[in-house]
């Protein structure tokens, strides 16, 4: 429920999207945030990860100063069912597209279905 009232699974994909957007736009939030709302709004996992290891390459090429730049990311989720590790990896660069133009300058994934745990 939204508000006290029953919502349909499309009104509530529209209101996380929403919340997205507010959050995302108005700077609310960390890389690492932007990222785990970006994914659990894509793809709803029973699993997800994000850890910033940044700090692991303060001083190399692509690190930012203020850190948020490296990344690794585990998630578990229904949609990679029967999907190929590559097309894996291309669904999660679709959803973080901005951010790897941007912020993010390294991110290591480990995407699995369910079963595969």
């Amino acid at each position: 429920m939204i508000g006290g009232t029953s919502h349909s699974f499309h009104d509530k994909i529209s209101y996380l999207y929403e919340l997205q957007r507010f959050l995302y736009l108005g700077n609310m939030t960390t890389v690492a945030s932007r990222i785990e709302i970006k994914l659990k709004t894509a793809f709803s996992p029973a699993e997800l990860d994000v850890v910033d290891e940044s700090h692991l390459h303060a001083g190399h090429a692509g690190a930012r100063p203020q850190g948020e730049s490296h990344f690794r990311v585990r998630i578990v989720a229904e949609a990679f069912r029967g999907q190929s590790r590559v097309v894996r990896q291309r669904m999660i660069y679709k959803e973080l597209a901005d951010e790897l133009t941007t912020d993010i300058h390294a991110l290591a994934l480990d995407v699995q279905a369910p079963d595969e745990k």
